[in-house]
């Protein structure tokens, strides 16, 4: 794996370190387990049509008290969740978004959302970027770590080598 994306994946992983993955997995639980420990309400939204037609898939929003994930309907299950552990990515680096000061992509893109709430709106473009690959790396790594087999799977070098050669892990999940 070439260095930068070693880092990037020491980076996302430093960063789910930090999460308590629910088991059995749902995004629901997963979504009210960040709004706690985030301390503000985190809302999931059908993504407006306007935005799908300008090619968003996905929007990560903050006002001032809470957070709003925004996701294509349109789309399978899988795909759906996949979005919004990508938007979560966004939320968990507290990565920045669009200068909201004049409002205009709030008000193309949510057009009943008052301009002066929004703090924050971050929709993918491109995955060029180290925002979004930090965002997509996280949402991948997340959706492994959610699997059923990852329950079984230790994450410290000791445990995995404990469990390559068949003695007890020591941190089990």
């Amino acid at each position: 794996m070439p260095k930068k994306y070693a880092r990037l994946h020491q980076r996302c992983q430093s960063v789910l370190d930090e999460l308590s993955v629910p088991r059995p997995f749902a995004i629901d639980t997963l979504c009210q387990e960040l709004s706690a420990q985030r301390r503000r309400p985190l809302h999931l939204h059908p993504l407006p049509q306007q935005a799908a037609r300008n090619n968003i898939c996905g929007m990560w929003l903050a006002t001032e008290t809470d957070d709003h994930i925004f996701f294509e309907q349109r789309t399978s299950r899988v795909h759906q969740e996949h979005i919004l552990l990508h938007e979560i990515g966004h939320m968990l680096f507290d990565h920045c978004g669009a200068d909201l000061s004049r409002g205009e992509a709030t008000q193309t893109l949510l057009p009943d959302l008052s301009p002066q709430l929004a703090q924050r709106l971050l929709g993918r473009t491109s995955y060029t970027n180290r925002q979004e690959q930090e965002a997509e790396m996280l949402a991948s790594l997340l959706r492994i770590r959610a699997s059923p087999t990852a329950a079984r799977t230790p994450h410290s070098v000791l445990g995995r080598l404990e469990a390559a050669l068949g003695t007890r892990a020591a941190d089990e999940c």
